[in-house]
Parts: structure tokens; sequence; C-alpha cells
């Protein structure tokens, strides 16, 4: 988590959403990814959908099986999704769609186990690992000066 953690501040110093994420292969870092949504015009570019982006490339293929992802906040839905459609093993996160709410994020309120489990995926969910640190990210970003968009 401590990697995903120096992404999302990677990102905030390049003027983005304090979010950021790691693919995990075998204990070593496959890719790494931080929002980009302002940087590339791009709503789709969540930390965890470039992350995926990179870590695709780096393996050479569309098939994430054997990895994992650790994200500093709870996947979206669209970001769910992507981790499923990847084939992730599994998804590990630090805050909560709501602490990323309270921080004026305009995220949606389907949590992403519910997704998990509506949709009938095998990727295995993990909540709430470095919480404090994670959430703590948003105040970082509230203090200096970032913007929610």
């Amino acid at each position: 988590m401590a990697e995903a953690i120096a992404e999302a501040r990677a990102g905030m110093a390049a003027g983005q959403s304090p979010f950021g994420a790691v693919v995990v292969r075998d204990g070593a870092v496959v890719a790494r990814g931080h929002n980009h949504v302002l940087a590339w015009t791009d709503a789709t570019a969540h930390a965890e959908v470039v992350c995926i982006r990179e870590a695709c490339r780096a393996v050479g293929g569309i098939s994430l099986a054997g990895c994992v992802m650790y994200s500093t906040c709870e996947p979206c839905p669209m970001c769910a999704s992507a981790i499923h459609w990847a084939r992730l093993d599994g998804v590990v996160w630090g805050a909560s769609i709501e602490d990323a709410r309270r921080a004026g994020f305009n995220e949606l309120s389907l949590a992403a186990t519910d997704v998990y489990r509506i949709g009938g995926s095998a990727v295995r969910a993990k909540a709430g690992v470095e919480r404090a640190a994670c959430a703590g990210l948003f105040d970082e970003f509230v203090r200096g000066g970032g913007r929610v968009y």
C-alpha cells in the first residue's frame, strides 16, 4: 500500500486528484498509476484504469491473472469492472468510497464488493488496509489547494 500512497502523492504533485494504484505479481510491482483525469482530459483516466493499462503493456497481454492491485481508495464501479475484466486475482484498498465523498468527490455509492457480488466476479476484495493513511491523502489534497472537479 505504501507504493500506492506514493503514487497518489506523485499525482497530487502533478496537479491531479489524490488517488494511486499499483499492480503486484509475486511481490514485485508490475505497474503503477495515478489519476490523470485532468491532465489527459479523460474522465476514465482513474488511477486504477491507468495502472491496468500500464500493467497490460508490461505483461504484453490483457490478462493480469496472478496479479493483485493495491489502491488508495475503494474502486468506483467503472474501476471495479475494469479490475474484473483484466482478470486481476484481487484488489486491496485503503480509503472508502464514503471517505472520497466526504472530501467532495462525485463518487457513486455502489460498493466495489457489491459490483463483484452482483456481477458474479471471482475478484477477491480486501478493504481498509492503511485506511487512515489513505484517507489522509484527501486532507493533504485539500490543504495543498487541490480542487475537486
